[in-house]
């Protein structure tokens, strides 16, 4: 028979235990025990049970503190990205935009100069109008010589500065286009002033804006060129606004304008109306004639051979028609032959850059925004009032004028 204590260590019921309430719960006489265990009352077991309550409740919040806490961070990391996101999407945006922007300077380079080119003309003509109203009158071949004369100053000047070889005889093989982009330029640049004594304001400028197309039809014809049939139309659409703005009298009758007196005779009026279109035939020769010298020659070149001639041959022209040079006698009248040719130096610097870089047929096309410039200029100096067919005629220019560049890579080179 097995003695008390060997029995006693193999019944369950009174075994031993450790009095730690997390070894004995798994037991199924814990209970039991844990009551009977002397020092142990049920008050106290109530205390540890609640109090690892509170401490498991007390976890749990910090859990839940320390998880908002990790979402609101997390949160905050989000609204950072999306902020750091949104300003390099508007980075690449405006990237992409200037790129564009670029892109169709680059693509126009020389039609962004031939129009810029146009505003100087027109501060030079709005000069020119200007010192017509200031006495003595000023005939046209000095205005010619004077203003080529301060022109051929400025381009020795820069050429000689600047170091640009053979800066009087320009470079080999292409001095007789030179020369002959000079003399012609001449008949064109005479066409234009002459035609203004004799003829109103608007037929003088109709005519000579015959040249842009003139232009583009030689540059097709001598210089086997690109002109495409949306060109063509460009240029018809700009010279209805030509027409528009000028509102020639054979055309929209004598009430288009106010009452305008013409000098000399109808034998004179019909000579002006021969000698503009010689100047329409001068400008287009000078035109085309740049654009087949091309970039052989530096822009200066060309002007000085221009000026050159223009000097020589307006001087000829005073002194076989005996016309008095007037010296001035203001200083206002001073101030206006300097403006004119300073600006006429700019306006053929540019007008020259911009042929040489475009082709005949586009690049003229851009000289019809001389009538949109004109007629700021009317309205800023002389303060005449737009008309609403000059407002249609000044938007069809433009309107035609942004689809020639718009237009300019979007089909190939045959012209379809």
């Amino acid at each position: 028979m097995a003695s008390r204590a060997t029995y006693t260590a193999l019944t369950p019921e009174y075994a031993e235990f450790p009095n730690c309430v997390g070894d004995v719960r798994g037991s199924p006489f814990s209970r039991m025990e844990v009551e009977n265990a002397p020092g142990t009352s049920s008050s106290s077991l109530r205390r540890e049970v609640s109090g690892g309550q509170l401490k498991e409740q007390e976890s749990d919040h910090d859990e839940d503190d320390d998880e908002q806490g990790s979402i609101q961070l997390l949160d905050h990391e989000d609204d950072e990205q999306a902020a750091v996101g949104c300003v390099g999407k508007t980075r690449r945006g405006a990237g992409r935009v200037l790129g564009k922007a670029k892109d169709a300077v680059k693509a126009n380079t020389g039609l962004l100069l031939v129009a810029a080119s146009q505003l100087f003309f027109s501060m030079m003509n709005a000069a020119v109008k200007q010192l017509n109203s200031i006495d003595p009158p000023v005939s046209t071949l000095e205005v010619i010589a004077v203003r080529m004369s301060i022109t051929l100053v400025c381009c020795i000047v820069y050429m000689l500065a600047t170091k640009i070889p053979d800066p009087f005889l320009g470079p080999k093989g292409v001095r007789g286009l030179l020369a002959f982009r000079g003399f012609i330029g001449w008949f064109g640049l005479f066409g234009v002033y002459y035609s203004l004594e004799y003829l109103s304001l608007s037929d003088a400028t109709v005519l000579t804006f015959l040249s842009p197309m003139c232009t583009a039809i030689a540059g097709t014809i001598f210089l086997g060129e690109n002109f495409t049939r949306r060109e063509a139309f460009a240029g018809i659409v700009s010279l209805v606004g030509v027409i528009l703005i000028a509102r020639p009298t054979a055309l929209f009758g004598e009430s288009a304008h106010a009452p305008q007196v013409e000098k000399g005779t109808p034998t004179d009026r019909l000579v002006a109306v021969g000698v503009a279109l010689i100047g329409v035939l001068g400008a287009t020769g000078a035109y085309t004639t740049i654009r087949a010298i091309g970039k052989r020659a530096h822009a200066l070149h060309s002007m000085v051979f221009f000026s050159t001639l223009c000097v020589v041959v307006s001087t000829i022209g005073m002194l076989a028609t005996k016309q008095p040079f007037i010296i001035p006698q203001r200083l206002d009248w001073a101030v206006l032959f300097v403006l004119i040719g300073i600006f006429g130096f700019v306006a053929q610097l540019l007008l020259t850059m911009g042929l040489q870089r475009e082709t005949a047929g586009r690049g003229s096309m851009a000289i019809y925004t001389q009538v949109v410039f004109a007629s700021i200029f009317e309205r800023v100096f002389f303060h005449a009032v737009p008309s609403a067919l000059s407002v249609v005629g000044t938007v069809l220019i433009l309107s035609s004028a942004i689809y020639v560049a718009l237009t300019k890579n979007h089909y190939p080179e045959n012209g379809q």
